[in-house]
């Protein structure tokens, strides 16, 4: 900006010719330049104050202070200008900015990101009232038949906010000891102790919020026992169990900052064999698995079954059922270690009965826990009870059984009814993964987001939510691509395209409720490393507060488009005005420089 200089990328065509691209420089869009002429008075140069109101009332920012404008402009100078240029600079006179330096400011400063880095909900409700950050066999590296178990991924899954993990606990070959590992398949085993270790270790790097592990327990009498000591000794103060009774409600997030909690299926009061029986099938790997990008298609549920199995015969998750919380007062570690029993503080139990009496919200506090077919087809029948159910209590949705490779289901298929914890394969990287990371960048990343309200309202003719209803128009999202910058510092010139610059354009997708679904896209810039593409899009929404905004960049290519990048923002918390929107790879991770700047309005 602000120089008259003409660059080119060369490249070579045809073995022997060398082509010149024109390097285009990024400008400040007719829409800053606007802004700019209309805080300042038409004005050259902004002042603090000047900012400082551009930032509350173009931007939003409503809690930001005079002084925060008066940092911004420091470190701004600090960056635009040389060392030489500031040293003299008058004390006595107040410091402004430039409209370059705004553009600056709003294209590149991480501090003007789409979404709030702090924690902002309400953090003192019962669990059961926030959509919870959940992992499915979360010790898998690969695929669910024979990939390695490992501590690593539960590494990088807590290091990323997730805040269920998933254990799958075995006797070992000779019977005295227990392992992690994927029961009934190829994979290859991991220690407990080494889970439960990494869980102690980075369970709290990402959010202070609690972490709940829920267990599938293949175990005996004895090793039951032997875990329960492993998990106080481990854990120590970090654990969290109730002392005795009931409770009315699930304890908050914030009562439960730093603490540790366990779920699984009590140990039968009555006679326990410890023989572990082998009822399972093993699905094979080269069986039929759609695509995750097939299953973005609407899918045809079988509606000539009214009752619904409570679990897939062949998943991971047999022995997740419908579950009951027996807890009264919160009581911390204590010296003496309690038994398995003793430490599970969220208890699973299953219950009979017709599914209208299995979601019933009058009894015990429970966990239901259902794959992500059980729930399709609960949903046709009994949506409203299902709401309802979640309200109170905790739903678990984990993806059916014959997702062998590792994918993941339409997250949506699970919020829209409030279920807390849907369950996702975290190895299993492609758009619905985006949608989960999207969903969690909420509320600062802490792996808690607090339901919309329209999810809580309760049994009333008039207000109760039904997922199947359309309703009216509520919101309009505007969303404006300017333009994108940063694939020339973070890739080769020759990686989009060995004989000229990438061809970018930009995908734009809601994805929410079924009627506020829609896919816009901008136009291809050829031959550019700097795109601008300076266009709008409108979204009618009919439930904001559960529309994930999805972006792609892509560079146009004669067979498969190449992937540049991707973002996904929750609706619900965009921060309005120019904001500079940071792109991602395909696993999640964020490009070093890759940015689009954007305007986001909602109406």
């Amino acid at each position: 900006m602000g120089n008259n200089m003409v660059t080119y990328n060369k490249y070579k065509s045809f073995l022997f010719f060398i082509r010149k691209y024109k390097v285009t420089e990024l400008v400040p869009p007719q829409d800053l330049i606007e802004a700019f002429s209309k805080f300042t008075g038409g004005g050259s140069r902004m002042s603090t104050v000047q900012l400082h109101r551009f930032l509350v009332e173009h931007q939003s920012e409503k809690d930001c202070t005079l002084s925060d404008s008066e940092k911004i402009v420091d470190k701004v100078l600090q960056l635009r200008k040389p060392l030489q240029e500031t040293v003299n600079v008058d004390q006595s006179r107040e410091q402004e900015i430039t409209l370059d330096d705004l553009f600056f400011f709003l294209l590149h400063d991480d501090s003007n990101g789409p979404l709030k880095a702090e924690v902002h909900h309400d953090m003192s409700a019962p669990l059961s009232h926030y959509f919870i950050y959940t992992g499915h066999n979360s010790y898998l590296t690969g695929n669910q038949l024979s990939s390695d178990c490992s501590e690593e991924p539960i590494i990088k899954a807590l290091k990323r906010g997730v805040r269920v993990i998933e254990l799958d606990l075995w006797p070992t070959s000779n019977k005295d000891d227990i392992k992690v590992d994927h029961g009934w398949t190829l994979t290859n085993p991991v220690s407990v102790i080494k889970c439960l270790e990494s869980i102690k270790e980075y369970g709290f790097v990402a959010s202070q919020y609690p972490v709940i592990i829920t267990i599938e327990d293949h175990l005996t009498t004895d090793l039951r026992a032997k875990f329960a000591e492993l998990a106080t000794q481990i854990f120590g103060e970090m654990l969290f169990y109730p002392e005795s009774g009931c409770l009315t409600e699930f304890p908050s997030p914030e009562s439960l900052k730093n603490r540790v909690i366990i779920s699984t299926k009590p140990p039968k009061e009555r006679f326990e064999s410890n023989r572990i029986k082998d009822n399972g099938n093993l699905p094979m790997l080269n069986e039929s698995e759609s695509s995750e990008e097939e299953s973005w298609g609407k899918e045809s549920p079988d509606s000539s079954k009214t009752e619904v199995e409570t679990e897939d015969t062949n998943g991971s998750d047999r022995d997740e059922g419908y579950t009951s919380a027996c807890e009264c007062d919160h009581k911390s570690y204590q010296e003496s270690s309690p038994g398995y029993k003793r430490i599970i503080t969220i208890h699973n139990r299953k219950l009979k009965g017709s599914l209208k009496d299995k979601l019933k919200t009058d009894g015990e506090l429970r966990r239901l826990s259902w794959s992500e077919t059980t729930l399709e087809k609960a949903s046709e029948s009994h949506g409203k009870d299902i709401v309802r159910f979640t309200q109170k209590n905790i739903l678990r949705v984990y993806p059916r059984a014959m997702r062998v490779k590792s994918s993941n289901f339409k997250p949506h298929i699970g919020w829209m009814y409030g279920a807390q914890m849907v369950a996702f394969n975290m190895q299993g990287h492609g758009k619905s993964l985006w949608l989960m990371q999207g969903m969690f960048r909420a509320n600062g990343g802490c792996g808690y987001v607090k339901k919309p309200q329209i999810l809580m309202q309760k049994h009333q003719c008039d207000n109760e939510f039904n997922p199947t209803n359309i309703l009216p128009v509520k919101k309009t999202l505007k969303v404006k691509v300017y333009m994108g910058h940063g694939w020339s510092l973070d890739f080769s010139p020759t990686h989009f395209d060995k004989c000229s610059p990438p061809d970018f354009y930009t995908k734009i997708r809601i994805v929410g409720m079924p009627a506020d679904f829609a896919k816009k896209k901008t136009k291809v810039m050829m031959d550019n490393w700097f795109p601008v593409w300076d266009e709008e899009f409108e979204f009618p929404l009919t439930v904001p507060e559960l529309a994930l905004l999805l972006i792609q960049v892509k560079d146009k290519d004669q067979g498969k488009d190449d992937f540049a990048g991707q973002t996904c923002l929750p609706v619900s918390e965009l921060k309005l005005g120019f904001r500079s929107v940071p792109l991602y790879n395909k696993k999640g991770e964020k490009f070093k420089s890759v940015k689009l700047l954007m305007r986001f309005q909602l109406e």
